[in-house]
């Protein structure tokens, strides 16, 4: 006989703040959710989190960026969410940093009115594997419903089976599929939707 032991974790919800959370770990987070461009750019992931925790501690995140906390106050993960009102802003950073920004636009979900957008789920590496990026995902649409938006929104990458699997098993469907190709590299999202 096996057994498994399940970890409970409850989560709670900050908006980021340089000056109070770990800006180190927070950039490694953002950077493994969307590792394949950042390498591509920065050729080595330190010099991508360390550009990432560098624009980080500038200030210039909102309301829409949370860290996850655990009870003991502990950063176990990131989310990352936008409405037509509150959509990503750019402005000046790193010109590799703004170069993610612009391969995102031409591959992420276009949000319209109605629509709740989660941009990023990211959850600590140690603590994988345990459903907890499951539970944040069910967190944002429990949050989306009780504000009446019409629909979550969210992509999966053409090379993440997994996740496009596992959102479908939640209830989203893909609506639209956006690539980019320039030279060998190439972007591709599924753009995902749940209907509320």
């Amino acid at each position: 006989m096996h057994l498994q032991l399940l970890i409970v974790i409850n989560m709670n919800y900050e908006t980021f703040n340089p000056k109070i959370h770990d800006v180190s770990k927070v950039a490694k987070l953002v950077y493994d959710v969307d590792f394949r461009t950042f390498d591509m750019l920065f050729k080595k992931p330190q010099n991508a989190v360390k550009t990432i925790e560098k624009d980080l501690r500038k200030g210039k995140t909102d309301e829409y960026f949370k860290v996850v906390l655990d009870d003991d106050g502990n950063i176990i993960g990131i989310l990352i969410i936008y409405t037509s009102k509150t959509s990503h802003k750019f402005y000046f950073k790193s010109i590799r940093l703004l170069i993610v920004d612009i391969l995102d636009h031409f591959v992420l979900c276009d949000i319209e009115k109605g629509d709740f957008y989660v941009a990023e789920i990211a959850i600590d590496e140690s603590l994988r594997g345990q459903g907890l990026g499951r539970k944040v995902l069910f967190d944002a649409i429990d949050y989306a419903k009780s504000k009446n938006y019409k629909r979550v929104i969210l992509d999966a990458d053409f090379r993440n089976d997994g996740a496009k699997a596992l959102y479908e098993k939640i209830g989203f469907n893909v609506f639209n599929k956006k690539r980019l190709k320039i030279g060998s590299f190439e972007r591709g999202m599924s753009n995902m939707e749940l209907i509320l």
